[in-house]
């Protein structure tokens, strides 16, 4: 099952993205994509039954501007999809 986590927008500090067959408690985080670290805050948890679905993410003040990306891992922790790249001004 190829599961897909897709960036549509970041507006007012607010991510707006799809995601396709990420299971329940699957967890989306979001990523610099210059030091190659996952952030703690925000980690959005996936609790549909629906394989697919949207979501929104408010960043908090602590994000700072720089390159970044969305990565889904199951529940189990191990990569199953990343969003394209994304500016945070």
């Amino acid at each position: 099952m190829n599961s897909a986590i897709i960036f549509v927008e970041l507006e007012n500090r607010v991510i707006s993205a799809t995601y396709r067959n990420l299971m329940i408690k699957a967890r989306v985080v979001l990523v610099n994509m210059a030091r190659g670290e996952q952030l703690a805050d925000p980690v959005i948890t996936i609790s549909s039954p629906m394989p697919s679905g949207a979501l929104r993410v408010r960043l908090p003040d602590s994000v700072s501007s720089g390159i970044y990306f969305l990565r889904a891992l199951n529940a189990h922790g191990e990569d199953v999809a990343r969003s394209a790249d994304f500016q945070i001004r």
